[in-house]
């Protein structure tokens, strides 16, 4: 009898001993981008940079004694992609999601997030309607409401343009809000825009966008795209461009200096992130990412997706628990986060951080920082 009672309790030890340690379960969270063609390949940096802040988070033991385990999701670099990916995610009962690059594809996906209630951090979407579908929707970078006044502001003020052109994307939830907001603050602050010119993705040919854009002869072209306003650029100083061009965070990319082949230098825009700035934070992501920076000058979306990643790790900390609510309403608690890209606050009632924006001019194949803003 005595021996059935020592075999019955090693047994239970032994079953123990292969159950999973509910301490060390893995925390999932869902990343969404584009991780395919050729929008995969301009959201990479995205993708890599909080890749490598979950890693970062992991080596410091995770959060709540639990591991970090990433889910990557391709939204396939659509919209309808997007919120089928969130749906993804639903499904697979994450506790938060992290992503969403681009604003159309953003907008498509919150929703999704909202309605099932798990929080949501883009890392670079800046269309200001993003934040505004549900409290449970966040992100790490600064707005286009924000962005687009300051450059309004810069542009009558420091580059004294009287008038302005604009070239605008109509399949770009991103470029026709930044334009919007853009022309309100820049005939606020006294000057012209005397003439919007709207092209459609994907452009088969350019001529008729560049003959526009060289017959406005405006002080200034803003262009508030991405890759393709560096061939709209090159092609209409082929034709004798005198306008300054400038535009916003979707240039800062590899492939917008490929594109323009030496042919933007003189032209402004806006980022979040400016290499060896010196914070602590910002030279902990890159000693801790030097595969993202590797022959790269500008990361802004792997700066971004790191800080969302570690975001979102100190409000789970903070909240004490994995409970989405409980995450959620530690997220809009956030104050002086520190971040590679800056420092993060969430002022009440608003998911919109409060941080530093820069003004870059690109001289030629660089991008050198003009000014600082800080709200």
């Amino acid at each position: 009898m005595k021996r059935m009672i020592f075999m019955w309790i090693v047994s239970l030890l032994l079953m123990s001993a292969h159950q999973p340690s509910i301490a060390t379960e893995a925390l999932r969270i869902a990343s969404i981008y584009a991780l395919s063609g050729q929008i995969g390949v301009s959201q990479r940096n995205s993708v890599m940079g909080v890749r490598c802040g979950v890693e970062s988070v992991n080596r410091e033991g995770g959060v709540l004694g639990k591991p970090i385990e990433l889910i990557e999701i391709d939204n396939l670099g659509s919209p309808i992609g997007s919120k089928q990916a969130a749906e993804k995610a639903v499904a697979l009962g994450v506790t938060a999601i992290i992503g969403l690059a681009w604003s159309s594809h953003a907008l498509a996906a919150a929703p999704i997030a909202q309605q099932a209630g798990i929080p949501l951090i883009t890392n670079i979407s800046t269309h200001p309607s993003i934040t505004e579908i549900g409290d449970y929707i966040f992100r790490a970078c600064f707005s286009d409401r924000f962005a687009g006044r300051v450059m309004a502001a810069f542009v009558r003020n420091d580059l004294k343009a009287e008038t302005v052109a604009i070239a605008q994307d109509l399949s770009s939830s991103y470029s026709m809000g930044l334009a919007d907001i853009f022309e309100k603050q820049f005939r606020q602050e006294g000057g012209r825009i005397i003439d919007r010119i709207s092209y459609k993705q994907p452009i088969e040919n350019f001529d008729k966008i560049v003959d526009a854009v060289v017959k406005a002869n405006a002080d200034v072209l803003f262009i508030p795209g991405y890759d393709e306003s560096a061939t709209i650029i090159r092609k209409a100083r082929q034709k004798g461009l005198k306008s300054i061009p400038i535009g916003g965070d979707g240039w800062n990319f590899g492939e917008f200096f490929r594109r323009a082949d030496g042919k933007a230098s003189g032209a402004y825009f806006w980022t979040h992130y400016v290499t060896h700035s010196g914070s602590a934070q910002a030279l902990r992501f890159e000693s801790e990412c030097p595969q993202i920076l590797q022959g790269q000058s500008m990361v802004p979306g792997a700066a971004l997706g790191y800080d969302a990643a570690r975001l979102l790790a100190d409000a789970i900390r903070r909240a004490g628990s994995t409970d989405r609510k409980a995450i959620r309403d530690a997220l809009a608690a956030t104050r002086d986060f520190e971040g590679a890209t800056g420092r993060i606050s969430f002022e009440e009632g608003s998911r919109d951080p409060q941080k530093p924006l820069a003004i870059m001019q690109i001289q030629g194949d660089e991008a050198v920082l003009v000014k600082s803003y800080h709200p």
